[in-house]
């Protein structure tokens, strides 16, 4: 077999495992330029490659072993029920942030209904607008969601993510974005009226971010990831900020560090906020800050 021309798809997983160096990969990248199930490539071992897919995945392989991520190398990425564009103009969606949004949906079916009307969600700091989108795909009643970043990158592939998704969003969602420093980005009608603010913030320390995996360094947006010096600078200006622009009865829910539990809870308490407490991950890290504003007694 020539390395340069694999001619079946068991030629060519064999010979980007050998580039990548992981063989699941290799199915990725052979799944993403075939169109195949990468579940049936084996199955499928013997059928012939298309020359142009061979050149792609050779291409795409190269990059993925120069160590850029595999979720940009294949341009997208599986969130919950959603297939998202990602690129280097924002952060690739985590599993981690997955379970925030299990939480956000469960939390936003404990605030008291409204009269009339759909609920109104706030994700700030949207990035790829994974949060907001799954948001609006799966609530379980009528939503309007705000989408906010400071970043009018990641607010065009949050855009674009929500017109590639529309068909998988609630038909009584409402998704709208804004650009703005967090609460900044919102009108002031929104104020004391939101249901639910739920954030996935940088809360990277400096430090920390010297000692990431450089696949994550050297390619994920650092002003993503990095808020300031301790890395608390981001969790805690969502915390601080939400006493005014929730409901009674409305609850925030912020994605943290392993390492900020305490601080979260703390600042939730300051902020005047109630029953303040941090959800654990599936591997038990502490990673979700739960806080409502209490209803009037």
């Amino acid at each position: 077999m020539d390395p340069r021309n694999p001619r079946t798809v068991g030629d060519m997983l064999r010979v980007l495992t050998g580039i990548v160096g992981d063989t699941m990969e290799a199915r990725w990248i052979t799944a993403h330029v075939t169109g195949a199930p990468a579940g049936e490539l084996v199955t499928g071992a013997a059928a012939p490659v298309a020359p142009d897919a061979v050149a792609r995945a050779l291409d795409l392989a190269a990059r993925r072993a120069a160590g850029e991520p595999l979720q940009y190398v294949l341009g997208s990425w599986a969130f919950r029920r959603l297939e998202l564009h990602v690129d280097p103009r924002v952060l690739v969606p985590r599993p981690e942030t997955e379970q925030v949004v299990e939480v956000a949906l469960r939390e936003l079916g404990r605030v008291p209904a409204r009269p009339s009307g759909a609920a109104v969600v706030v994700d700030l700091g949207t990035g790829s607008g994974a949060i907001a989108l799954s948001i609006a795909a799966e609530a379980p009643a009528a939503v309007e969601v705000w989408a906010t970043d400071v970043s009018p990158d990641a607010l065009a592939v949050a855009e674009m993510n929500h017109a590639a998704c529309a068909a998988a969003l609630r038909r009584d969602a409402r998704v709208v974005f804004a650009r703005g420093s967090w609460f900044d980005a919102l009108p002031s009608d929104l104020l004391g009226g939101v249901d639910l603010v739920v954030s996935n913030p940088p809360y990277v320390s400096a430090a920390e971010w010297e000692a990431l995996d450089p696949v994550v360094r050297e390619h994920e947006p650092r002003s993503a990831l990095v808020p300031g010096p301790t890395g608390f600078e981001g969790p805690q200006a969502v915390i601080a900020g939400a006493p005014r622009w929730l409901r009674p009865g409305g609850v925030l829910v912020v994605e943290i560090g392993a390492s900020q539990a305490d601080a979260a809870v703390a600042a939730a308490d300051a902020a005047g906020l109630a029953e303040a407490a941090v959800r654990p991950d599936l591997a038990g890290r502490p990673r979700a800050l739960v806080a409502r504003r209490a209803p009037p007694r």
